[in-house]
């Protein structure tokens, strides 16, 4: 999958390193922003710290 996405990533070498930095910058902020969010409500875990005794 990876070799796909550079063999068609368009320009030079440089411009291919810009565009999968970009692409993966973009993909971290969806799922941070996006798809995380919207998942949280539906995981069963509902305390996320660990009570002290």
């Amino acid at each position: 999958m990876y070799s796909w996405i550079w063999r068609h990533l368009p320009g030079p070498l440089v411009a291919r390193l810009g565009g999968a930095l970009l692409l993966f910058a973009a993909v971290a902020a969806l799922l941070l922003f996006v798809v995380f969010p919207w998942l949280e409500p539906h995981l069963p875990i509902s305390q996320v710290t660990v009570p002290s005794h």
